[in-house]
């Protein structure tokens, strides 16, 4: 029964996840769009840890963890994030279901291999502002959607009882669509003039990961963890069209004149990334850590003539976390065996707008929920994230949003070798 469930969702969540309308942000405006994948459920739920090798769930931050799982593990993620924009003119709101990643991951004694698909980064805005040059007001709309995916597979291996190397494989691919339109009735222009984008990405990268696993003392664990994502590169054709319209009564465009059509072939750079953690526990019963990551400054921009004063900067982010159980293997009380996380997030993201950094801050809060089955590990991960990205200040756009995150991990033992035929 589990093979088919996986089977339906597999099916299911591929489709979505290149067909979803995934984010509602002006801040994808810029580069190829917002990171989507954060982290799984259970790790975002305490601030976006990836520290732990979890023998239960698969940790899709470090690939040095895989070896960890004692089972064949799947799991599949999906969240519903509702955002409140606010700014010095006035206020809106959206809302947002997309599906977040699908993976499945299998132990070899040693050896653990995982491999999937997630959204990886994604474009949704609306923009419309005015601008005034030489005493002549301009109207300017800007809209974008897509995103860039990604599929994995990675493989670790534990090199002694306490240490841990892995690397995954990523092929990012993916499709954004840009449009502006800019018109002023001020300079006598009859029609506006749209340009439209149609962006085909494509391209490998690679990441890798450690772990370390001590003792402080009898009851108490020492883990740590790093990872490492050099500087890479995606391939990107770009289909650009120039055409004077006419904008009707309904908000739809008439073409009235074709202008240019051209082709451009060109690569996007892809920031390298730093992260490193550190924390103490004791296994199914508590963790707590903190984790730091770096990135270098990104080297995008804007697909258009800049709304506004962009620059970017290294971005870092530091999350705070952990877990509780008060009685992982309890027969009388289902309360005891939940799983209790929470924790914080301070990002800053490395996007700069009329000299204003845009920060993100996060408090999480997340529950295991076990689920019945032959070892009692497979479990519904429930995660809420209430955060602030961006600031009123500088003309800007200041979104307060509520992550709504689930998550389904099964569990299964392959490969026993059976005692009778």
């Amino acid at each position: 029964m589990i093979k088919k469930i996986i089977a339906g969702m597999c099916l299911i969540f591929s489709t979505v996840a290149f067909s979803q309308d995934n984010n509602a942000s002006p801040y994808s405006y810029y580069g190829v769009g917002d990171v989507k994948f954060k982290g799984t459920v259970e790790n975002r739920s305490m601030g976006g840890l990836g520290i732990l090798p979890d023998s239960t769930h698969v940790n899709l931050q470090n690939p040095a963890s895989y070896n960890a799982l004692q089972f064949t593990t799947y799991t599949v993620g999906a969240s519903n994030k509702n955002t409140n924009f606010k700014s010095d003119s006035g206020t809106d709101s959206a809302g947002r279901t997309t599906f977040d990643y699908l993976a499945v991951s299998l132990p070899f004694n040693k050896i653990g291999v995982a491999f999937g698909l997630m959204p990886y980064t994604s474009v949704g805005y609306k923009i419309q502002n005015e601008k005034v040059k030489d005493e002549i007001n301009y109207l300017r709309q800007f809209e974008g959607s897509g995103g860039i995916n990604r599929a994995f597979a990675g493989v670790s291996y534990r090199i002694t009882p306490k240490f841990s190397a892995g690397v995954n494989f990523q092929y990012n691919f993916g499709n954004i669509q840009t449009k502006s339109i800019i018109g002023s009735q001020d300079a006598g222009i009859q029609y506006p003039t749209r340009e439209l984008n149609y962006s085909h990405y494509g391209g490998v990268s690679f990441n890798l990961g450690a772990t370390y696993k001590g003792k402080v003392n009898d009851n108490i664990d020492w883990y740590s963890s790093v990872t490492y994502t050099p500087k890479s590169k995606l391939n990107s054709t770009t289909d650009r069209n120039f055409a004077a319209i006419s904008l009707t009564s309904s908000g739809s465009e008439v073409v009235i004149d074709e202008l240019d059509e051209r082709r451009i072939r060109e690569d996007v750079d892809m920031p390298s990334l730093f992260t490193i953690g550190t924390g103490f526990g004791q296994a199914r019963k508590w963790f707590a850590g903190v984790e730091y990551s770096t990135q270098s400054s990104n080297a995008m921009s804007s697909r258009f003539d800049a709304v506004t004063n962009a620059a970017f900067e290294p971005s870092h982010t530091i999350s705070l976390g952990g877990y509780y159980i008060p009685k992982y293997m309890s027969f009388t009380s289902y309360l005891s065996r939940i799983t209790y996380r929470a924790g914080l997030k301070f990002e800053k993201t490395g996007l700069v707008i009329n000299n204003e950094s845009i920060n993100d801050f996060a408090f999480t809060l997340g529950t295991g929920l076990p689920l019945g089955g032959n070892f009692g590990v497979s479990n519904i991960n429930l995660g809420l994230e209430v955060g602030k990205r961006g600031t009123t200040k500088a003309n800007l756009i200041q979104e307060n949003y509520v992550n709504i995150m689930i998550s389904l991990s099964l569990s299964d033992r392959w490969f026993i070798k059976r005692r009778y035929d």
